[in-house]
C-alpha cells in the first residue's frame, strides 16, 4: 500500500471510530524567544524589568538563557486565535513597559558587543532559582555564551485524551497511557524523517551579523562588511553555528521507545566528562556549572523535537515521563519570522498542526544508525543548502531532490489537512498546505530568500534589515495599546509573579548543596 493510501485509510478508520472529530481539539501552545536591544541596537545589558515581574514564576513571561533573551508563552490553547491575540497583548504589555528598548525580531543575534557583555539570566535567591542559573553559567562555559543569543519558537502540540480514548479502542491496549506515549515516539521518529521540510519553508535564519562569528572558523561567504551568509541558506540557527555541539554528538539519544530515550539521558547526566571536569564545578567557593556531567540536566539536551511531561516542583524531566508518560510534543526548530510582528502567524501554525497529526498518523518504524545519520544529514543539507536548486537528500531508497520529496509529502499531508478542515467546519488548514506548499514551487517566496532579498534591494546589511524591521514592529505594538483592562490583567500578573518568588525564596529548608544533592537523587 503506498503512504498516500496508507494515511486515507487511517483517516477513515478514524472517522468511523469517532476519534476523527476530537481532532477540533488539538492543543497548542507557543513559547516566543527574543532578545532586547538598546536604543542604538546593540544587546541590552539591563535587568530583566521589574515591570514584567518574576522570570521564576510569571506565566507568561520568563527569560531563557541570557537575561536580555525574553520568552513570551501562551499556555495550551484549541483556539489559534486566542493564542495570537495573546502572544500579541504581551507584546503590546511589554513595549508600554521597557522605556526606549525594544525585540530584536531575527533567530541570529548582532551587536553583541563580546561574550562578556552576555548576561547570564538571573531568577532570585531562592535553590530553584539559583539553580536555574547556574545551569545557565555552566552553558556558557560549556558552549560559549553566543548560543545563548539565538532565539526561536518552541510549538507545543497535542491531541486531546478523547481522541486516544476512541482511536485505540480498536486495539484495545492494556494501558492507555503507554500507548499514547508510543504513538507521540511513532510522531517524533517521523519527525527526525520529514521535519526538513519546515527548515524549508519556514527557516529564516539565511545570514548573520559579523559581531558573532568573531574569532570563530566558519565557512560562510561575506555579503557585505558587516554580515555574512550561505547563498542557499535557509535556517543557519539549525546548522553547526546553532545549537550544535560536539560532546552532544556523543550522546546516542534512542527515540525508538521511552525506556531507551530515558536511559540514554539518564546515562548522560551521570557520567562525568574530562572536557568539563576541566572547568570544575566550583572555583573560590563559587559555582560554576551544576557538575561535570555530559549532561548538567535532561534539557540540555538539544533535540529539535522533545516528548514532555508537566514536570512537579523539583521533579526532573526524564522522571515525570516514566511516571506519566508523554503529555505533548514540543518542536524547536522553528524560527522568528521577520515579516510577522508576533514572529509566527495563523497560516504556519494551521500547517504545523497538519504536518505533526499527519507525523502521527503516519506509520513509523524504529530508526536505526543508518537512518538516523541520514536524518541528520538531511537537516544539516536543507539548513545550510536548502534554497540549492540541486539539492539532493538522503532516504533509504536513495537520494531524490528536496523539492520532489517536498511535493510527495505535501500530496500525502493533504488528505489530513481535509479531515482537520472537515471537524473544524471550515478551510484553512487546506488553504494553508495551499500557500505555504507554493514555496516548494517559487523559493522566492521562502522568509529566508525574501530576507535575502530585501537586503540586496535596500542595500542593508543584516543588522540594518533587522533593526529597521524591529521599528516597525515596535510602531505597530505602541500604536494598538492594551485598553485598561487587560493591562491591569497583566500587571495583576506581574505583581502576583513577584510574590510568589518571594514565598519561594522564604520557604527554602534546605542550603543550596543539600538542594542540589536531592534533586539529583530524585
Amino acid at each position: 500500500m503506498s503512504k498516500v493510501n496508507a494515511v486515507e485509510q487511517t483517516l477513515l478508520l478514524l472517522s468511523q471510530s469517532g476519534a476523527a472529530e476530537e481532532l477540533s481539539e488539538i492543543k497548542r501552545g507557543i513559547e516566543k524567544e527574543s532578545l532586547r536591544l538598546d536604543a542604538r541596537g546593540v544587546l541590552a545589558m539591563t535587568d530583566h524589568p521589574l515591570s514584567l515581574g518574576s522570570a521564576l514564576t510569571h506565566s507568561c513571561i520568563t527569560t531563557d538563557y541570557s537575561e536580555a533573551l525574553l520568552e513570551f508563552i501562551t499556555p495550551p490553547s484549541s483556539d489559534i486565535d486566542q493564542s495570537l491575540q495573546l502572544l500579541t497583548e504581551i507584546h503590546q504589555y511589554l513595549y508600554q513597559s521597557i522605556g526606549d528598548e525594544k525585540l530584536w525580531v531575527c533567530s541570529m543575534p548582532c551587536i553583541l558587543r563580546g561574550e562578556e557583555n552576555i548576561r547570564i539570566a538571573k531568577y532570585g535567591a531562592s535553590n530553584i532559582g539559583r539553580m536555574k542559573t547556574i545551569y545557565r553559567l555552566g552553558l556558557g562555559h560549556r558552549y560559549g555564551r553566543l548560543m545563548q543569543t539565538i532565539a526561536g519558537i518552541h510549538y507545543n502540540y497535542s491531541v486531546p485524551t478523547a481522541f486516544w480514548e476512541r482511536w485505540l479502542q480498536l486495539d484495545q491496549p492494556e494501558s492507555l497511557k503507554d500507548e499514547i506515549t508510543s504513538r507521540y515516539f511513532g510522531l517524533i521518529r517521523n519527525f527526525k524523517r520529514y521535519g526538513w521540510l519546515l527548515l524549508y519553508l519556514f527557516g529564516a535564519s539565511p545570514a548573520v551579523c559579523k559581531t558573532f562569528l568573531e574569532g570563530q572558523q566558519h565557512s560562510l561567504e561575506q555579503l557585505d562588511p558587516q554580515s555574512f551568509y550561505a547563498p542557499f541558506a535557509t535556517s543557519l540557527r539549525m546548522s553547526d553555528l546553532g545549537y550544535q555541539t560536539d560532546a552532544q554528538s556523543n550522546i546516542r539519544v534512542n527515540f525508538n521507545s521511552l525506556d531507551e530515550y530515558t536511559a540514554a539521558l539518564q546515562r548522560a547526566t551521570t557520567t562525568s566528562h574530562p572536557a568539563y571536569e576541566k572547568i570544575g564545578v566550583k572555583k573560590d567557593g563559587q559555582y560554576l556549572q551544576l557538575n561535570t556531567n555530559l549532561l548538567q540536566i535532561d534539557n540540555e539536551y538539544y533535540s529539535s523535537i522533545r516528548p514532555k511531561q508537566t514536570i512537579m516542583p523539583s521533579e526532573k524531566p526524564t522522571s515525570a515521563l516514566v511516571a506519566r508518560g508523554v503529555e505533548y510534543i514540543e518542536l524547536r526548530c522553528i524560527d522568528l519570522n521577520p515579516f510577522i510582528p508576533t514572529g509566527i502567524n495563523a497560516s504556519q501554525i494551521h500547517f504545523l498542526d497538519t504536518f505533526l497529526t499527519w507525523c502521527l498518523l503516519q506509520d513509523s518504524p524504529p530508526l536505526d544508525s543508518d537512518e538516523s545519520r541520514q536524518c541528520a544529514q538531511n537537516v544539516t543539507s536543507t539548513a545550510l543548502s536548502g534554497r540549492d536548486p540541486e539539492l539532493k537528500l538522503l532516504r533509504r531508497e536513495g537520494e531524490i531532490g528536496l523539492r520532489q520529496w517536498g511535493e510527495e509529502l505535501i500530496k500525502s499531508i493533504e488528505p489530513v489537512a481535509s479531515l482537520l478542515d472537515e471537524v473544524n467546519h471550515g478551510g484553512s488548514y487546506q488553504q494553508a498546505i495551499d500557500d505555504i506548499g507554493q514555496r516548494l514551487r517559487d523559493d522566492s517566496l521562502l522568509p529566508s530568500a525574501r530576507i535575502l532579498d530585501e537586503m540586496e534591494e535596500n542595500g542593508e546589511s543584516f543588522f540594518h534589515f533587522a533593526m529597521r524591521k524591529a521599528v516597525e514592529h515596535e510602531k505597530n505594538f505602541k500604536s494598538d495599546k492594551l485598553n485598561e483592562e487587560k493591562w491591569r490583567w497583566f500587571e495583576g500578573l506581574a505583581s502576583a509573579s513577584l510574590s510568589h518568588q518571594q514565598q519561594i525564596e522564604e520557604s527554602d529548608s534546605l542550603s543550596f548543596d543539600q538542594f542540589l544533592a536531592q534533586y539529583f537523587a530524585g
